[in-house]
């Protein structure tokens, strides 16, 4: 098995690419270890010293690093990690998992929200999966949408400009009644 890297617009966050299928439909964020016991490999990526947060995408995986590590010493142990759950046939994730990431909304603006989650999935999603992460719906009120942004996207430094040249200006041109795009933590 061959593990392709690339590094990420966030210098703390690398994209590992096993060459074959990670999650089959939608995505998983793990920013921290709580909670990565349903998945596997994320419970074995967390095994090596120095890593703080891992996302699932379709064909890779995000990890993110620490402030005190340095790529040279936490990346060969990361491809050890990645490598050795896919040869012990385990699943990605135990159970099921959210496909879409988004949130759910219902009431008077539902049509716009149907909107609003179009366009992330045909436009920007795809976009943002190159660098290694990926943006999900949070919320829409009175014309602000919240997008949450996980894997390479959380904690980028060029996240912000991502959030308000590239997704508010498309927003904003394609549903007139988007106001403004700001992040949520979550």
């Amino acid at each position: 098995m061959f593990i392709q890297t690339e590094s990420t617009p966030n210098p703390a966050t690398m994209k590992f690419l096993p060459g074959q299928s990670v999650m089959d439909v939608g995505t998983a964020d793990f920013p921290a270890p709580v909670g990565a016991d349903v998945s596997p490999l994320a419970a074995r990526i967390f095994a090596v010293s120095g890593v703080s947060g891992v996302f699932l995408g379709n064909d890779f995986v995000t990890v993110t690093k620490d402030a005190e590590t340095e790529w040279d010493h936490v990346k060969p142990a990361i491809l050890g990690a990645i490598m050795e759950h896919y040869q012990s046939g385990a699943p990605v994730m135990a159970g099921d998992s959210d496909t879409s990431g988004h949130a759910s909304h219902s009431g008077e603006d539902e049509g716009i929200v149907t909107q609003i989650k179009q366009l992330l999935d045909t436009r920007v999603r795809p976009a943002v999966a190159q660098d290694g992460g990926d943006i999900t719906f949070h919320g829409f009120d009175r014309g602000v949408v919240y997008l949450h942004m996980k894997g390479a996207c959380a904690g980028c430094p060029s996240s912000t400009l991502t959030l308000k040249m590239g997704i508010e200006n498309l927003l904003r041109h394609y549903i007139p009644e988007v106001t403004e795009v700001r992040p949520v933590a979550v």
